[in-house]
């Protein structure tokens, strides 16, 4: 059996980095780990291809070689999902789709030969075993859990390492939260479900042993979901393997806020090699948390809790949404305060979107509210519902927000707040490579001879000259700055 592994394309948004990933000569951030890891399931004497469509192009001659074109795709990369279904289509190969776009919508999908929904490790090894016997089912569904000590080690040996800026593995599934806008829990409960510390371990051995030596992602949607088994198992194992090792990598992950009530924990993260944790901040609105059942983040000094997980030795990325009933005119000029003051730097503001299974999704449908489908991309000035602020009130305040927090000087202004609380850790040390000096240079360019603001781009520069253990940092996230000029540009054009 020949079987074609696809991952669409993914459009020009704040999360793909393109603009950013030139500078390093890179195609993607990550590669499609949920393909390698069904290609992992798939009997090993199958022959198997994977084309990822953001490092490489899809050619119909690879279509016509497949017995079978594997899918998955979210919902973000719906078009580029649907124009792969379509030429599969009109070559006639058989087209097997899974993913959460197919399981969040497998009514708009009946003209895919199989649906294959849930979590693989469930759901795949059913269908395969009916296709041997040549009687596979339409659509394969599931209401259990997959038993993570069953998830093979991701076939790694099918991408090229070099066009990504990062590798990633995954520890656990679940979330313990129930904020009424996010799906994770609607696709994969609130039980945190967890690999083997020895799981963990054999996957970053495989990544290692292939001379991978850069940043690895932990996929988890909340990695500290179960701090117990973190501080106790996990994260000591971790730190014995990068000892050995020599420190190779260097981690990011999700997590909730909550991590900055747990010292014990960012610092044994730290130890590990984490130096960089995206978070779900959303608002310090405490009305519209409220709303959102966003309840870990209520009653605090979020700004604190940033700064103290900063200065542990960990950046902070966070996400923040706009567009709550909650919301008043004066939300956006405290978003952007927050933001400023805090220091998050990479800050992805979007607009509030109810994807289909939440609990928001519900509610608005009851109160007819809701207008289009979500695109997947909220920051992209779409938005799925009516807003009770009126939608041109909206976009007006978001399109300011956005337009301060990502202007040159404010940006590196930002950097500089985060740079000046942020204490690295003492074996996260930066490594320079060729590629780095080439994107050092390449940003002297672009920021500081032809940019828009060159005396910021030049004062965050100094600053981090005559601290050197900070030059890599200051230099990456100016570079990401430029980025999310760029996309916040394009949007506001079109």
């Amino acid at each position: 059996m020949k079987i074609l592994l696809v991952n669409p394309d993914v459009p020009l948004t704040f999360w793909s980095f393109k603009k950013a990933l030139k500078f390093i000569s890179k195609k993607a951030v990550l590669p499609p780990l949920g393909l390698l890891t069904v290609a992992a399931i798939l009997p090993h004497e199958w022959e198997k291809k994977l084309i990822d469509m953001t490092t490489t192009e899809l050619r119909d001659r690879d279509i016509r070689w497949a017995d079978y074109v594997f899918i998955t795709a979210m919902v973000i990369q719906r078009k580029s999902a649907d124009q792969v279904i379509e030429r599969c289509r009109k070559i006639g190969a058989k087209v097997v789709a899974g993913g959460p776009l197919f399981t969040s919508l497998p009514e708009e999908y009946v003209h895919v030969d199989h649906l294959v929904l849930k979590e693989a490790e469930l759901t795949l090894p059913l269908f395969v075993g009916d296709l041997q016997k040549g009687c596979p089912r339409k659509v394969y569904n599931t209401h259990d859990k997959a038993d993570m000590h069953q998830t093979p080690i991701p076939l790694w040996n099918l991408i090229k390492m070099k066009k990504y800026a990062m590798m990633c593995v995954q520890y656990s599934r679940g979330c313990p939260f129930n904020c009424d806008f996010c799906d994770v829990t609607t696709l994969f409960g609130h039980r945190i479900r967890m690999k083997t510390t020895d799981q963990v371990l054999a996957e970053l051995d495989s990544i290692y042993a292939l001379g991978w030596r850069d940043e690895v992602f932990f996929v988890d949607d909340n990695f500290i979901g179960n701090k117990i088994r973190l501080k106790k198992e996990l994260l000591p194992a971790i730190i014995g393997w990068m000892k050995k090792r020599q420190y190779p990598f260097s981690f990011n992950t999700q997590a909730s806020i909550n991590l900055a009530d747990d010292e014990e924990l960012m610092a044994l993260m730290v130890q590990a090699g984490f130096d960089c944790v995206f978070i779900g901040i959303e608002t310090p609105n405490e009305e519209s948390l409220s709303e959102c059942n966003k309840l870990q983040n209520k009653g605090r000094d979020l700004v604190a809790c940033v700064k103290t997980i900063q200065r542990f030795g960990m950046q902070v990325q966070a996400g923040f949404i706009l567009g709550f009933d909650s919301d008043k005119s004066s939300s956006f000029d405290n978003l952007i305060h927050f933001i400023q003051q805090s220091g998050v730097v990479t800050a992805m503001v979007g607009l509030l979107n109810a994807p289909r299974g939440t609990k928001l999704y519900s509610r608005l449908m009851t109160e007819n509210r809701l207008s289009v489908a979500a695109t997947g991309d909220n920051t992209d000035f779409s938005i799925n519902f009516v807003p009770k602020m009126g939608i041109e009130n909206l976009l007006k305040g978001y399109q300011k927000v956005v337009s301060t927090i990502y202007s040159p000087r404010n940006y590196h202004e930002r950097v500089l707040t985060f740079l000046r609380n942020y204490r690295p850790g003492k074996n996260n040390k930066p490594r320079y490579r060729f590629c780095d000096i080439k994107a050092f240079l390449k940003s002297i360019w672009h920021l500081g001879i032809i940019g828009k603001d060159k005396l910021s781009y030049w004062k965050l520069i100094f600053w981090s000259l005559r601290r050197p253990e900070y030059l890599h940092l200051a230099v990456t996230l100016a570079i990401c700055g430029l980025h999310f000029r760029s996309i916040f540009e394009s949007y506001s054009r079109a």
